[in-house]
């Protein structure tokens, strides 16, 4: 058996006010675990993304999370979870005025493959887009991977 306080594990720059991994904290070999709190605007993800071979379930406990999905909008309320299968499209946003509190978890532990889409300013359309630090190492960025222009940048 382990157990951790929330204070036990590290908030990561992220597109959520507050992401807390506890896979390792706790020691857990087959599954990923993270706590979340996403202020009105933050999102679960850095864009509308897919895991290859990961199968991810949030459990919202305070708030409203909206994702978008493939299938359109589908909101989840406090005391409701959501699955997503491998290879489904989603990324979910707090588009409310109430922060929101929940717990994400995914397995297998390790995502494998994934794909992102975001808006880039000089496409002008969704394009695929990496994740890489910022070059004074204090933000992620996220860099179209069509044409290398900046879409978003995280603290």
């Amino acid at each position: 058996m382990r157990k951790c306080s929330l204070d036990d594990a590290e908030t990561r720059i992220g597109p959520a006010a507050i992401k807390r991994p506890l896979t390792d904290p706790l020691g857990i070999e087959n599954a990923a675990l993270n706590y979340y709190e996403l202020a009105p605007g933050d999102a679960f993800g850095f864009g509308y993304h897919r895991h290859a071979d990961q199968e991810e379930v949030f459990y919202v406990q305070r708030g409203t999370v909206t994702f978008e999905t493939e299938a359109g909008s589908v909101t989840v309320s406090a005391d409701e979870a959501v699955r997503f299968g491998p290879g489904e499209w989603q990324v979910g946003r707090n588009e409310g005025e109430e922060r929101v509190v929940a717990l994400a978890m995914g397995a297998p532990r390790d995502a494998g493959e994934t794909e992102m889409r975001r808006e880039c300013p000089d496409c002008g359309e969704r394009t695929p887009n990496r994740i890489e630090f910022a070059d004074d190492r204090e933000a992620l960025v996220t860099l179209c991977a069509d044409c290398g222009a900046e879409t978003g940048r995280f603290t």
